[in-house]
Formats: structure tokens, C-alpha cells, sequence
């Protein structure tokens, strides 16, 4: 094997590839078991993310090579689903941010990460801890170094209050739905440590990727004014589907702490049925009005922040422009955007030949809608023509998929010898 040692917070993300150069998924987290005494802990494996967003196990014995940069198996890997035992830690979801003690001076420090070794038995062990110790005295900033597993104490005590700093910090670069199933697998306890260091923002993205059981649990956790931001932060289709999951009176405390506008929204959505393109609609489309140009429009759906199913068309609509509008007038689809010159005006590009949807239309008449004229998303009016949202195919997949479908099997093709 090369790279006799590791830092497992570095190895979070690294590909994990067969001996073609097939890539087989990325490391997720290290599974090892922690042992009497102050035996260094024994490396079983890795969890590893597959396609579909599976975690699966794959044990050391399998593992032929160990760098930051890759990670190389034997091709062999079983694709059942990763479940953590009783015995087992998990190395970066677990161990990072726990608050140990130095056996020479009693002095109290924090774990920021854990190195992999290979013994000369080919065995790999958690042998060394890089820690931080607070400022002292006039020092502004603390002190941090590497030292020995035997050399500290505490891994194994329960602790409360844990943090999530540098687990956070291993996971940086990680898209919202990559967070969540790190999330959906770790402990009660560490996924609310984990939720309290996350900003509103980022925690917004990650719970609308999450089974409705660990949002429920995880915003129970929260302050309530801080419950009331996170809520404000999501998707309002989301927000509205998390708040319909609490009883009646916690979901009006919490709406009573939003924003007036942001809590209007959420009521007009929780009035419709969960399974009608009024529940599963977002009330935050891109609306222009008619005077506004080509130019400006594909300037509003180069927002980041837009899924690219909402980015994919604009809702024309006389003022008011704020859901719901003024007289829905039709939609600009993006392809249109871009092959009109800038200064046109999309009020003569508007396509009004795909009629918008009723709130109370039932969810297989959307699906049917989407899929007949191959659309990603569809506007949604009232009686009196006013746009009040907009289906995408997202919501729609969202609820034809079993509720449990983030921890079934995801049937893909997977690369030859795994």
C-alpha cells in the first residue's frame, strides 16, 4: 500500500476508484472500533457514496492504496446499504470537534482531526490526534499540534455539547443533498450539533433534502426564532410541507415569528391540498412585467440561487409582480430567451399556447400536464387569472417517489468488479 499515513478529514470527498480507473463513488467517513486502554483504535473501512447517493461499507481488506487523493480498491465492493453497529465509530462524524485531555498536563483540548497508519502487520489504526488548545494569557490565538492516540484520554466519554466545526470543515465543499445523507446517518445528538453550526441558510438547503422525520426532529431542536429564520430561508413549497408535519399550535408560534409577507405565503400554501399543484407550487417564480426586456430577464435567471427548473422559464404578469400578481399574461421559456436579441421585449415572446394550472389540480393531472408538452415547470393561476406560483418537475418527483426513497436502493449501473 502507499501512504502509510492520513488525515481522515482530508480523505472526505476523495474518489474512490476500481483498478481500471473506474470511479466507484467518494469517501464519506471512516469506520473504525474504538478499544480498552489506550490502544490505538483498528481502521475497519471506509463508508463509501455510490451513485444514487448510497452509503455503502467498504472494508479496509479491500482497500489496495490510501492517498489524499484517491482511494484504491480491490474492485470488489457490495453495494448493500452502509448501517453503522453498536461497536463501530465513525471517525470524522463522530471523533472531530469531541473535547479530550492530554495525560501529561490534564490540559483540555479539541479535537480538529484523526490520522490513519499502517501497522507493519498491514493493519490500519488511528495513531495520532491533531488537536487545539485555547490562547492563554496574552496569546491571541490558540495553539494547535499533533500527538499520539496514547497520549490522550476522553474519546470514549459521552459528551454533550460536542460542536461541529471541524466535521463541518471536512464536508465544505459538499452539495446540500451530499450534507443531508451525511446527516440522515449520523446520531440524534451529532445532527443537532451539526444543525446548530450550520448558518440558517445552508441549514435551509440541507433540511429541504432530508426525510420530513429528521427535518421534524431537527427544527424541534432549534430556538424558535431561529426555527422561524431557517423556515424563512427554504423554498416556501418546502417551508409549507415541513410546517403541515408539526402540530397545529407549534406551526402557528412559529409562523407568528416570521415575517408578516413570508408567513402570508406559507398560509396561502397550507390552504391547498398536499397532492394539488396549489401544495406542491413554489410562490417565488421569476415574474417580470411586459415592458421588461430579454436582457433583463436573463439577468434575473442567472440568480444562483434559482433550482435550474425555475430558472427555465419567466412569468409575464402585470404589477403587482409579487405573488399573487397582476393578470397572468403567459410564460417566456429560456431557450426563447436566448436566441432573441437583448433590447426585445418579452411581452412578444411570451408562449400562450401552454395554459396554466388550477391551484386544486390534482397531481396526476400535473404529472400528465408536464410530461404531454415536455415542460420542466408550469404556472399556476387563481380564478381571476392572477399568477399565485410555479409546479416544476422537482416538486412533482418529490411526491411520486415512496416517502422512504432516500434509503432504498438506488437501481443504477454501477462500474464492473464493484
Amino acid at each position: 500500500m502507499s501512504g502509510s499515513r492520513v488525515f481522515a478529514a482530508r480523505l472526505a470527498g476523495t474518489g474512490v476508484f476500481d483498478p481500471t480507473g473506474d470511479q466507484v463513488g467518494k469517501v464519506r467517513d471512516v469506520v473504525c472500533v474504538l478499544r480498552p486502554g489506550h490502544r490505538p483504535p483498528r481502521v475497519l473501512g471506509l463508508v463509501v457514496e455510490v451513485l444514487g447517493r448510497r452509503a455503502v461499507f467498504l472494508p479496509m481488506t479491500r482497500v489496495t492504496a490510501v492517498d489524499v487523493g484517491q482511494v484504491i480498491t480491490t474492485g470488489l465492493v457490495n453495494m448493500r446499504r452502509f448501517s453503522q453497529r453498536p461497536t463501530e465509530t465513525l471517525v470524522i462524524g463522530e471523533l472531530l470537534d469531541r473535547k479530550v485531555t492530554l495525560l501529561d498536563d490534564k490540559t483540555t483540548v479539541t479535537v480538529e482531526d484523526v490520522a490513519l497508519e499502517q501497522t507493519r502487520a498491514r493493519d490500519w489504526v488511528l495513531q495520532k490526534v491533531h488537536v487545539s488548545r485555547p490562547a492563554k494569557g496574552l496569546r491571541r490565538r490558540g495553539e494547535t499540534f499533533t500527538v499520539d492516540w496514547d497520549s490522550v484520554t476522553g474519546f470514549t466519554l459521552e459528551e454533550q455539547g460536542q460542536g461541529a466545526t471541524n466535521l463541518l470543515a471536512a464536508f465544505e465543499e459538499m452539495r446540500a443533498p451530499d450534507l443531508a445523507a451525511v446527516l440522515h446517518d449520523l446520531s440524534p445528538k451529532r445532527r443537532a450539533e451539526v444543525a446548530a453550526a450550520l448558518d440558517d441558510e445552508r441549514l435551509a438547503d440541507v433540511l429541504e433534502e432530508l426525510p420530513e422525520d429528521d427535518q421534524v426532529e431537527i427544527l424541534g431542536k432549534l430556538e424558535e426564532e431561529r426555527a422561524a429564520d431557517v423556515l424563512e430561508a427554504m423554498g416556501p413549497d418546502d417551508a409549507a410541507d415541513l410546517l403541515a408535519e408539526l402540530p397545529t399550535n407549534e406551526a402557528e408560534k412559529l409562523l407568528g415569528l416570521m415575517e408578516p409577507a413570508e408567513a402570508a405565503d406559507l398560509r396561502r400554501l397550507l390552504t391547498y391540498g398536499e397532492l394539488t399543484a396549489g401544495g406542491m407550487m413554489t410562490t417565488e417564480p421569476v415574474i417580470l412585467p411586459p415592458s421588461a426586456t430579454v436582457a433583463e430577464a436573463l439577468a434575473r435567471v442567472r440568480n444562483p440561487d434559482l433550482s435550474p427548473a425555475l430558472a427555465s422559464a419567466v412569468y409575464v404578469c402585470r404589477p403587482p409582480l409579487e405573488t399573487p400578481t397582476g393578470k397572468y399574461l403567459g410564460t417566456c421559456h429560456i431557450q426563447r430567451l436566448l436566441r432573441e436579441p437583448p433590447s426585445a421585449l418579452v411581452s412578444g415572446i411570451v408562449d400562450s399556447g401552454i395554459e396554466p394550472l388550477l391551484p386544486h389540480t390534482a397531481l396526476p393531472a400535473v404529472t400528465h400536464y408536464l410530461a404531454t408538452y415536455n415542460l420542466v415547470s408550469v404556472a399556476v393561476v387563481d380564478e381571476n387569472d392572477h399568477l399565485v406560483g410555479a409546479v416544476t418537475v422537482d416538486d412533482v418527483l418529490d411526491h411520486l417517489l415512496p416517502e422512504d426513497w432516500r434509503d432504498r436502493p438506488a437501481d443504477v449501473e454501477v462500474p464492473r468488479g464493484s
